[in-house]
């Protein structure tokens, strides 16, 4: 896995409504309708986090759940973390978080 460069990472984030970050990791912040659907999204993300064996950084603050996304191995963000936050942006429509 190579490391998106600026310009690369700069191009594919407008893809990806509300994420921003750099190189090194992007992140985007939802807001559930509740603390339980929260939760939910976070369990869905999860699944699929390992099923593709990829998993972000998750913070919980009620009803605002965080998700940050890079390539540990990689050394920061590659096509695996846009394709993933695609994945979390496709689920948090089905649970109703913005």
């Amino acid at each position: 896995m190579t490391v998106l460069s600026a310009a690369e990472l700069a191009a594919l984030l407008p893809t990806l409504p509300g994420w921003s970050g750099d190189p090194i990791a992007i992140s985007r912040t939802y807001t559930a309708p509740d603390f339980s659907t929260g939760i939910k999204l976070v369990n869905a993300v999860a699944e699929v986090a390992e099923d593709i064996n990829h998993h972000p950084d998750i913070d919980i603050r009620w009803t605002k759940v965080t998700f940050r996304l890079t390539t540990h191995s990689a050394g920061g963000v590659t096509r695996r973390d846009i394709d993933l936050a695609a994945r979390i942006a496709a689920l948090a429509t089905t649970y109703r978080a913005e």
